[in-house]
């Protein structure tokens, strides 16, 4: 019951942040390498804290370059954890979709990184993030799909918020970002539309 609460409460709270960016939901959906989670107190890039899960980062994007060193850690821990569960899912499902979310994500990560190293050269980019995901590393069958649906909803749920603030505002200074951002938001809504189907159909949630 518990599970069902929570999967309810995380879609309600996506609708609403998605009106509040003023985002039209009718729209159309569409080398940092991952290492093994480190679980809470590790570090998943060089520079950029970890902490107990929960923490995330703000939701508000103040600029184009807080929009890129935030989405990097929150990638980072996205394809951290899909490599944990492309080899722990009894799903061919969800080992698939461990691997797109691996490939896709790693490549906008070095997207991001080679645009910081080119348009902020010198800057900080070190933030400090703290893992929105629970540790998977230890779990098997059912409670590994499920832990991963539960989790990875909200945290593609950040990235479409983010990504969104940044279109609205105006924020991207570059021409390249905000298509970017518009693939990631679609990518990732249409993911979240994928993996609530999969809680419906496997666990009732």
């Amino acid at each position: 019951m518990f599970h069902r609460f929570l999967s309810l409460g995380v879609i309600t709270l996506f609708a609403l942040a998605l009106s509040a960016c003023g985002h039209d939901s009718r729209g159309p959906m569409n080398p940092a390498g991952p290492g093994p989670m480190g679980g809470p107190g590790g570090s998943a890039t060089p520079g950029i804290p970890m902490g107990p899960m929960g923490g995330g980062m703000a939701m508000t994007v103040a600029s184009e370059f807080d929009y890129l060193v935030q989405m990097i850690p929150h990638h980072v821990e996205a394809i951290q954890v899909a490599t944990v569960l492309q080899a722990r899912s009894p799903r061919t499902e969800m080992r698939e979709f461990a691997a797109t979310i691996i490939a896709t994500q790693s490549a906008e990560v070095r997207q991001m990184q080679a645009w910081l190293a080119e348009w902020y050269p010198g800057r900080e980019t070190g933030v400090t993030y703290r893992p929105m995901m629970r540790d998977i590393s230890g779990l098997t069958g059912d409670v590994v799909d499920r832990t991963f649906l539960e989790d990875m909803i909200p945290h593609h749920m950040m990235a479409v918020m983010m990504s969104q603030q940044l279109i609205n505002r105006g924020l991207a200074v570059h021409r390249e970002v905000n298509p970017f951002a518009a693939t990631i938001r679609d990518t990732q809504q249409a993911e979240i539309r994928m993996m609530s189907l999969w809680l419906r159909q496997w666990f009732g949630a």
